[in-house]
């Protein structure tokens, strides 16, 4: 490659995989010019974790960023600790790099902070607030958009806090002074002030459609119409009970599937808004000379439950949580030998993906592996046997999940105090994941202790701070058999 190519990350908050369709044109239209992910997964389903993963190409368990540092007493636990090698320092040698919108990339020193920094960092946290009170404007969202829970702090004690919940409401101003307005200005600043002597990279990190559900017009009332998945509001035979000490169940389970549809539409034109900012930025980029020589990933840090499963936000290992919507368009002269793959991948792929195509030395230590291969036709498969995904609470270490993907199934191993329960979902044939597959002993016991197996692996090798016991899933069966359904 003589000459680098742009580089255009945009990245969605809390994006369901499946929230597409005719509200979704300029995202459609990017799928339909890109190299498809049907089976990509992120690494962890939640903000900070999962965007440390993202950008260094390593699992949550070896950057040391496991949860939200939200106190300083959990800043140990949620930082990328020093000597992990992330996508922007790779970038900042030969493009112009610039960042917008949200920056949960938490390192320690700060990225903007580091003496060899180069990106424009255009946050959103602060200058969007600052933004606001000299305009005299309203930030969305407040008291009647969150909701109390329970939190296990420090594995010991039990701490109030506040969290999102799914109230919805019309933002009385206009799109410039909404989140991800203020996101697609800055980005449209970055492009037009960008240094045109050398290509050009930019991160835009929107927020849409990660809550509050307080939304402008004409989105807010833009769909009509919503056909809820199967799964909405029904608590699937034999799901996880620790989920209901989880914010996922404690706020989820409150809702009845009438009044998740209602929920939904506002969530959906949250979406539709998204893809309104992503159109105005694909035109700027073309109107800018630049789409044709660029390489454009969109993607999502993690997905949403929405009321499926009867459960609220991420931070759980269900399809609707985990499974992200992952897309390349790559520029004009290269061309790639397929348009599709369900390939079972994760976010740590994307950056030894990057650094292949854009000719970058990979850093060393990445758990993810390149898709280039796959792309040029070279593979039809991956040479690793399975992927696999953590939580390990929000806040606080607290409530604890391990998760493992292998061909078509998923063995979840949910976590809570003293007690652990296991689900196996054959997610091709089930998509909804409605019927847990644990209990059949006779059928799936080899392949559940095959895959308990993997994850233990998994765990030391990457120095997990839980260990799983040996005789776990006989544990589980002679614990919950008279229980199942």
């Amino acid at each position: 490659m003589t000459e680098k190519p742009n580089i255009v990350i945009i990245m969605a908050d809390q994006l369901r995989w499946d929230a597409f369709g005719d509200h979704t044109p300029n995202i459609n239209q990017l799928k339909a010019e890109s190299v498809v992910f049907d089976r990509a997964y992120c690494a962890s389903p939640l903000c900070v974790p999962a965007r440390g993963a993202f950008f260094t190409g390593k699992y949550p368990n070896i950057t040391g960023s496991l949860i939200n540092p939200w106190t300083e007493q959990e800043k140990e636990h949620g930082m990328v600790r020093p000597g992990h090698t992330n996508l922007y320092e790779l970038l900042e040698e030969h493009w112009d790099s610039w960042h917008t919108g949200k920056q949960h990339l938490y390192t320690e020193p700060k990225l903007e902070h580091s003496e060899n920094n180069t990106t424009h960092w255009l946050h959103l946290e602060q200058r969007y607030e600052a933004f606001l009170k000299t305009n005299g404007k309203k930030k969305p969202g407040g008291p009647a958009f969150q909701g109390p829970v329970p939190e296990q702090a420090f594995g010991k004690i039990t701490r109030m806090r506040k969290y999102s919940i799914p109230t919805v409401g019309r933002y009385e101003e206009e799109l410039d002074y909404f989140f991800d307005g203020f996101i697609l200005n800055d980005s449209l600043e970055a492009i037009r002030n960008r240094d045109r002597n050398k290509p050009f990279a930019l991160n835009a990190m929107f927020l849409a459609p990660h809550p509050p559900l307080e939304i402008p017009e004409p989105w807010y009332s833009m769909i009509q119409h919503v056909k809820l998945p199967d799964n909405v509001g029904m608590w699937a035979d034999n799901q996880s009970p620790l989920q209901l000490y989880n914010l996922t169940g404690m706020l989820g389970t409150s809702y009845t599937r009438e009044k998740w549809e209602s929920i939904w539409k506002v969530y959906i034109g949250l979406v539709a808004l998204l893809d309104h900012c992503v159109g105005r930025l694909l035109t700027e980029l073309k109107r800018e000379g630049l789409y044709d020589n660029t390489l454009l990933l969109f993607t999502s840090d993690h997905g949403e439950m929405l009321g499926s499963h009867q459960l609220w936000q991420k931070m759980c290992m269900y399809e609707e949580s985990v499974k992200t919507p992952l897309y390349m368009k790559f520029p004009s002269e290269f061309k790639p030998m397929v348009k599709r793959s369900d390939e079972v991948i994760s976010s740590i792929d994307v950056l030894p993906t990057l650094c292949e195509y854009l000719d970058i030395e990979t850093p060393d230590g990445v758990s993810g592996l390149s898709l280039m291969p796959l792309i040029l036709g070279e593979q039809e498969q991956l040479e690793r046997d399975r992927i696999f995904i953590q939580f390990d609470g929000n806040g606080t270490r607290s409530n604890f999940q391990r998760c493992v993907i292998e061909g078509d199934f998923k063995l979840i191993v949910d976590l809570f105090k003293d007690e652990i329960f296991i689900e196996l979902y054959d997610v091709t044939n089930d998509s909804q994941e409605m019927t847990n597959l644990a209990f059949q002993s006779d059928e799936h016991g080899s392949q559940i202790e095959r895959m308990l197996d993997g994850l233990r692996q998994y765990m030391q090798n990457t120095n997990d701070l839980l260990k799983l016991p040996d005789d776990l899933y006989d544990r589980f069966l002679g614990d919950y058999a008279q229980f199942k359904i």
